[in-house]
């Protein structure tokens, strides 16, 4: 099985911590050079460092902020004037939670800009040099509730639907051209999102974290959170030769909690 990423550069979104940084890091250990891309260059200085560089890589950290449009646009279009990006992790935090009929129109635009504005930016700056090169991967990390909407995230669970519809359609576009669009639905991951959901939730109800972290396992045939570098090594995959007649797809990585098939 080729899972050989030697040769291929990639460019991780949100890298500076959990899923993000978790993907940037196996994509590192399967030969890749990584950007890891966030907000804050501090963190993602460090991950560099943290980075394997046994296959002659050559990793780098971009300030981007998904927010700013114009930014976003000029700094992906100024790093492929350099460098074919064979590999894209879309990858952002998730929107507030809340009842969606409490939420603001302009909770929804700006969950449209950080994830599927960003994405369409991003996509559209990368593919040229995708197709040149025969050799694309555009990973999309969105959430199960693509599948199953998830209670009190009802900007989320719209925002993760749209994003997913445009993959689907992004995959047709693409397929033809040797690239491949990929959507991962992660489940309960212990990450600093979880954590302040976790917490938040269980101060509404009335409850200990560790009861309301209970009642999470309780769903989730495993019994337990998933940890990042389990969904980052499902990426990993996605992103290797090996995964080349994968295309169009989303696939949740729940520990089996999710109960559509």
């Amino acid at each position: 099985m080729n899972i050989d990423l030697a040769g291929k550069n990639a460019l991780v979104c949100g890298a500076s911590k959990g899923i993000g940084k978790a993907i940037a890091l196996e994509l590192a250990k399967l030969g890749a050079s990584v950007i890891v891309a966030a907000r804050s260059m501090d963190l993602l200085s460090q991950l560099v460092e943290e980075l394997d560089t046994g296959k002659n890589q050559q990793h780098a950290a971009l300030e981007i902020d998904v927010m700013d449009t114009a930014a976003l646009s000029e700094k992906i279009l100024g790093l492929v004037e350099d460098k074919t990006l064979h590999i894209l992790v879309n990858n952002s935090g998730g929107p507030p939670g809340g009842a969606i009929l409490a939420a603001d129109p302009q909770d929804f635009l700006n969950a449209y800009r950080a994830h599927l504005i960003a994405n369409q930016i991003l996509v559209q700056a990368v593919a040229p040099g995708m197709k040149q090169a025969g050799y694309g991967r555009v990973i999309n990390v969105i959430s199960t509730s693509v599948r199953e909407p998830i209670p009190g995230l009802g900007v989320s669970n719209t925002t993760r639907g749209a994003v997913a519809s445009w993959a689907k359609t992004m995959s047709g576009e693409l397929g033809p051209f040797g690239i491949t669009v990929n959507n991962i639905l992660p489940g309960f991951t212990r990450t600093e999102r979880l954590e302040s959901l976790v917490t938040s939730w269980a101060g509404q109800r009335g409850l200990t974290v560790e009861e309301m972290e209970k009642e999470f396992f309780d769903q989730v045939p495993a019994g337990r959170f998933a940890k990042p570098e389990e969904v980052g090594a499902v990426a990993a995959f996605l992103a290797t030769p090996a995964a080349s007649y994968l295309n169009g797809v989303s696939i949740p990585v729940d520990g089996g909690r999710l109960k559509s098939i």
